[in-house]
């Protein structure tokens, strides 16, 4: 184990201890509260509790002064062995607890391990610092709603969010990071540049783009099309329901039924409501006689599908019901899968370099062997899917962190994950190799000698869903879009109503070179109206007084308050067009 990785395991032995310390206080604070799971997570760690009586926000610094006590009397953490009966017995009062102890009774487990800590006991397989003085400068943070075990059938639990850390130093620097990131928040920027709501006449997870949002959008894939179409991708469109046998066919209602909704009934027969593209996808190869000369065949659609999250995991566009994918299936031989995956990591590359992106990373998520009834085929046709994705990752020269049991159900995958402001990671692109769907469509293909063969399925979406896309683009840029993606590119700002007639015709000009524009014709100072404009993240702005239109020119300035000075229309127009072709970030 390096240096940086045994320092990784004591922060995480620190916050681990720090929740077993705020479950402890909670108990005496609270006694009869029943006590999840508190793990450590990658930046603090939680605890869930069922509470007799709900508590709030303001109740956290009381339970951190009761956690200082605790810490303060130097307790030492004392692990036992005790027997799954005497475990039964010690937590006979909590029952969260006594079902994780019968489900390791169910696994054959005959001992499980208990951590002592003053007068607090805890179910825990550890480890932990020596004593409690070992617990660095902590934090509670928030409070959230969480189901036990995930599990929207479960009670929802209170989770008290902390974080820990060696020092107050880096305690108060990553508050001040956190405090930055709510800044951040793609929700509250969202809603004050009005690009999306999510209304509870409509429903959670439900999003509905605003006109300014709607053109950020349209604009993504404007942008995604045309790159696709350069890249041999042939665009089509598809139905929003399908008949569950289509999805029963291909595995989907089967393996992945949990996220999907309750069939429709419709003249009489059963239909859902698509969660995924594949099986209409898998239509259009079998639509008509394939020969090894059409291969690959790539079908792209950028396409709205839905899928049943569980509310307490929904957020903002991050995390929604209805996602619109940058979708498409590449239908190939077996000796072109390597190249045509290659040639997706180039596409996801040039993607992330456009939208600027620079902190991200690559998972590679493999079949558990364990559990194999939660995937489609045999040990052959994953030994030879996971050849092929690995040998892939290894020409492209990415490095990426290996993960067994992530698996799509029917083959690998390898996922782009991008952090959010608050420094969670969420998985946006994906490609996956797979055998299975092929052969369950019976999808066969000509080869040069005349024989039938079964093609091989590329699945991608390099962006994943538009929505969470665009939630992260929005705390990537603190909603100041770069000109080719900002809702309005420009605001033209009067000096006085004298102007407003040269301010039309300039605008005019504008729109008919496609620029977005908008006049401020309110009877405001102009110092108010670029006040407005700069907290509305507008690129640039057209200051137009008594001077400009009898000179027929224009004053620009560029958001963060930079004076560009006097130029003609014509130059502003060009110099616009540039950035925008260039995806220039201003």
């Amino acid at each position: 184990m390096d240096k940086n990785q045994k320092k990784e395991e004591a922060l995480k032995k620190m916050r681990h201890s720090a929740a077993h310390v705020l479950a402890a206080a909670i108990l005496n604070l609270y006694p009869s509260t029943k006590l999840g799971i508190g793990p450590a997570i990658e930046d603090g760690f939680y605890y869930d509790f069922e509470f007799p009586k709900p508590i709030s926000e303001k109740d956290l610094e009381k339970i951190s002064k009761f956690m200082k006590k605790i810490i303060g009397k130097k307790l030492p953490f004392v692990k036992k062995e005790i027997s799954i009966k005497e475990a039964k017995k010690i937590f006979k009062d909590q029952p969260y607890k006594l079902d994780l102890i019968s489900e390791m009774e169910k696994q054959g487990i005959q001992k499980v391990s208990i951590y002592k800590t003053g007068n607090f006991l805890d179910l825990c397989s550890g480890p932990h610092v020596k004593n409690t003085e070992n617990i660095g400068p902590f934090k509670l943070l928030s409070l959230a709603g969480a189901y036990w075990r995930g599990n929207e059938n479960n009670p929802m639990l209170t989770r008290i969010y902390g974080t820990c850390f060696p020092t107050k130093k880096e305690l108060e620097e990553y508050l001040n990071i956190l405090e930055e990131a709510r800044k951040r928040d793609h929700r509250k920027i969202g809603k004050d540049l009005g690009l999306f709501i999510i209304p509870e006449e409509v429903g959670a997870g439900l999003i509905i783009w605003t006109p300014k949002g709607a053109v950020i959008r349209r604009e993504i894939e404007n942008f995604i099309i045309k790159e696709q179409m350069k890249r041999g991708y042939q665009h089509v469109y598809s139905p929003h329901i399908g008949k569950k046998s289509l999805w029963i066919t291909s595995g989907h209602w089967e393996l992945y039924q949990d996220s999907m909704y309750s069939p429709i009934k419709i003249d009489k027969e059963e239909y859902l409501i698509k969660p995924m593209n594949c099986p209409l996808h898998m239509m259009i190869y079998k639509s008509q006689i394939r020969s090894y000369k059409e291969l690959p065949l790539r079908i792209a659609e950028n396409a709205t599908v839905y899928r049943y999250e569980k509310k307490g995991e929904l957020s903002g566009m991050i995390r929604v019901r209805h996602i619109t994918q940058d979708d498409a299936h590449i239908f190939c031989t077996e000796e072109q899968v390597v190249s045509e995956f290659l040639e997706v990591i180039d596409y996801i590359m040039f993607l992330l370099k456009t939208f600027k992106i620079s902190d991200f990373s690559f998972r590679l998520s493999l079949r558990d062997p364990k559990n194999k009834n939660k995937y489609l085929g045999d040990d052959a046709i994953w030994q030879k899917a996971e050849e092929k994705i690995e040998k892939a990752i290894k020409k492209s020269g990415l490095s990426v962190q290996k993960f067994q049991g992530e698996a799509a159900f029917y083959g690998p995958k390898l996922d782009v994950l991008i952090k959010d402001s608050l420094g969670r990671k969420w998985q946006c692109g994906t490609i996956q190799i797979d055998f299975m769907l092929p052969q369950r469509f019976n999808l066969e293909y000509i080869d040069k000698n005349g024989k039938p063969k079964r093609p091989i399925l590329i699945h991608r979406a390099p962006l994943g869903s538009i929505e969470r896309w665009v939630g992260i683009l929005i705390e990537h840029y603190n909603g100041a879009f770069p000109v080719w993606l900002s809702p309005v590119q420009v605001k033209i700002i009067p000096i006085s109503d004298k102007q407003i007639k040269y301010a039309q015709e300039i605008a005019i000009i504008l729109k008919e070179k496609e620029i977005r524009v908008e006049i401020d014709e309110r009877k405001e100072t102009a110092s108010a109206k670029i006040r407005s404009a700069e907290i509305e993240k507008i690129p640039y702005m057209i200051i137009v007084g008594e001077k400009e239109e009898k000179e027929k020119n224009i004053s620009l300035r560029k958001r963060g308050e930079i004076n560009l000075g006097k130029m003609t229309l014509d130059e502003f127009s060009d110099k616009i067009k540039k950035e925008v072709e260039n995806k220039s970030i201003s």
